[in-house]
């Protein structure tokens, strides 16, 4: 079986990579006052397009990626990933959305989503996002030189399962750079001490998607919106993660996060 060609990022590469990684922060920064009950999907996905473009002079990546036509992914309640935003879709003030973006600058690519629970979303719902967000940073902390990317998997499926709730294994993580989808292949669940070695320079997300009940998905006609096959609450949190050489910088961190 041939090992992915995992591309090692140079120095100056690196810090390009830091520069759209600060954009996406401040770009989720902006959103934060955004996003309220009454507002549709499709003006989050005005406003942001409108922000990346002429306040931080950059680019949406998603928009023409694979032939989609927005700027981001609004994925609300039951729907797990892939999210189209609509002027239809109104949001309530009992829902939760993530809001998943990626942006280009300089020729390199920051990737990163956040749950928005909205004031009324209910304590299983919010349960559910924190335990989401903790299992991402369980995965992030196995990061270093020289462990496995297996060991990340395994970290983010321990804490899920142990807490009830089930890994969706359809989508995964992956290595982004100059593209938005390079090797390696991310996954969320595994086993310690398999898949490839990390090594200081390789550059991924971690983004588990996580579900209140069973993993099973499936996709909608429209060919994009996957949501939970029993219709129950789907959560996910992505980071943009650079190896450094003593063990990781999560280059989208945002302004009111520390590491876990």
């Amino acid at each position: 079986m041939n090992r992915p060609q995992v591309k090692v990022k140079s120095p100056s590469e690196i810090e390009l990579m830091r520069q759209s990684g600060r954009l996406l922060a401040k770009v989720f920064a902006m959103l934060d006052d955004f996003i309220t009950p009454g507002i549709t999907t499709m003006a989050i996905d005005s406003r942001v397009e409108d922000f990346i473009v002429n306040t931080l002079n950059a680019r949406p990546a998603s928009k023409g990626q694979y032939g989609y036509q927005y700027s981001l992914n609004t994925s609300v309640n039951e729907v797990v990933c892939h999210g189209v935003p609509s002027e239809s879709r109104i949001l309530k003030s009992t829902d939760i959305v993530n809001v998943d973006i990626t942006l280009e600058k300089n020729g390199f690519i920051a990737d990163s989503s956040k749950m928005y629970l909205l004031a009324d979303a209910s304590v299983e719902a919010r349960k559910l996002s924190k335990t989401t967000y903790q299992a991402m940073w369980q995965g992030i902390k196995q990061v270093k030189p020289g462990a496995r990317l297996g060991d990340i998997g395994y970290a983010i499926q321990e804490h899920a399962e142990a807490a009830g709730y089930s890994v969706v294994r359809e989508y995964c993580g992956h290595g982004i750079g100059r593209e938005m989808h390079e090797a390696p292949q991310v996954l969320h669940y595994g086993l310690k001490n398999t898949g490839l070695t990390l090594q200081a320079g390789m550059t991924f997300t971690i983004e588990p998607m996580i579900n209140q009940g069973k993993a099973k998905v499936k996709t909608k006609k429209d060919g994009w919106t996957v949501v939970t096959k029993d219709k129950k609450l789907s959560a996910q949190w992505e980071h943009t993660i650079l190896v450094t050489e003593t063990g990781f910088e999560v280059l989208t961190i945002r302004d009111e996060e520390s590491v876990e």
